[in-house]
């Protein structure tokens, strides 16, 4: 199967992927020890599903016994500018690189899916594949690893020699039996540029994150009020933070993604939040059409607006929030209010 392997990550390039590495489901033995860890100190948060679907995530082998290989294919999706000139423009909000356009969730299911169907024509019809990206209970971060894309660093991510950390992750379970490319070694070393750049404290040690703290946990997953204490630390970010992944040193190595649909809009770049806090429900989806952000809905989203602008230290958008403490939710309410009195105490 050596040579189907080739050919394989030949035609992944030709798709458009950054890279192509094989692991075995079973390769990640570690993974359900680490998880049971993770859920049981509650640092999953909210996040219900993570701990509901344990047995899947932490044994792939278990998701579908048939399969006999993990095909990991990375994404690069490199912006074009510093992601965090904005965080300096306290008038503006911060939207994570990778929500800055298209959902890529679209973009790389399309890509898995014309892979999946080249395999089956190459290696015969009795060939089956389920592909995944993001939506079902896969560990994607430890296979990646696993399979060689890169290593996970102190910040819990994937980080890659070559795309440094810009890069989705999609995997292609296959009844195919091919050869694995093996796991990739740490290459952090000392290193603590990720852990020490949190503006909210979210690792307790390197490689861990308690995602109650995370900002990316917190804009996006988080439903209903923002503990005050972790408040003043998401700065003017609205969705996402890129922090982390940003100050890693490995992207030096880096490139800007040659996929168009992961280029920036113009009106994604630096936003005004003025503009953002006034969005109705009818407004956030037309806005937002096409996006990942348009999944946490308009009231979560005017949530994290009120606090950017609570954290902005600019008096001329008290105004702005004070309309905004009548809101239908209450959610919304309590940050406007929570931001007319930061922006009182001027």
């Amino acid at each position: 199967m050596s040579d189907l392997a080739t050919a394989l990550k030949a035609e992944a390039a030709a798709v458009g992927f950054s890279d192509c590495r094989v692991c075995r489901p079973g390769d990640v033995p570690q993974v359900a020890e680490r998880l049971a860890q993770f859920v049981a100190q509650g640092w999953h948060g909210q996040m219900g599903w993570m701990a509901e679907r344990m047995h899947w995530r932490g044994a792939p082998d278990a998701l579908w016994p048939e399969a006999r290989s993990v095909i990991m294919l990375a994404e690069n999706y490199g912006p074009e500018h510093d992601p965090r000139a904005i965080l300096a423009q306290p008038d503006r909000a911060a939207i994570s690189v990778y929500a800055q356009h298209r959902d890529y969730h679209d973009v790389v299911k399309k890509r898995l899916k014309r892979l999946g169907r080249w395999l089956i024509e190459q290696a015969g019809p009795q060939t089956e594949i389920k592909v995944f990206i993001d939506t079902a209970p896969v560990m994607e971060k430890p296979l990646g690893a696993a399979a060689g894309l890169g290593w996970q660093g102190k910040h819990t991510n994937l980080v890659s020699r070559r795309l440094g950390s810009w890069f989705f992750l999609g995997c292609i379970f296959t009844t195919v039996d091919l050869p694995a490319d093996g796991v990739e070694v740490d290459h952090c070393g000392s290193c603590r540029a990720c852990l020490d750049v949190c503006p909210t404290d979210a690792f307790p040690a390197p490689y861990q994150l308690d995602a109650r703290r995370c900002i990316s946990y917190l804009t996006i997953e988080h439903h209903g009020p923002v503990a005050e204490d972790l408040r003043a630390g998401l700065g003017n970010r609205i969705y996402g933070c890129d922090d982390c992944l940003a100050a890693c040193p490995w992207n030096k190595f880096a490139q800007t993604a040659a996929e168009v649909k992961y280029h920036a809009r113009e009106d994604l770049l630096a936003p005004e939040l003025a503009e953002l806090a006034g969005l109705d429900d009818a407004g956030f989806r037309a806005r937002f059409s096409g996006s990942p952000i348009k999944r946490i809905g308009r009231d979560r989203f005017v949530r994290n607006v009120c606090y950017a602008i609570g954290n902005s230290g600019q008096a001329a958008l008290r105004p702005v929030v004070q309309a905004l403490c009548e809101d239908a939710d209450e959610t919304v309410r309590d940050a406007a209010r929570w931001a007319v009195g930061r922006l009182t105490a001027l």
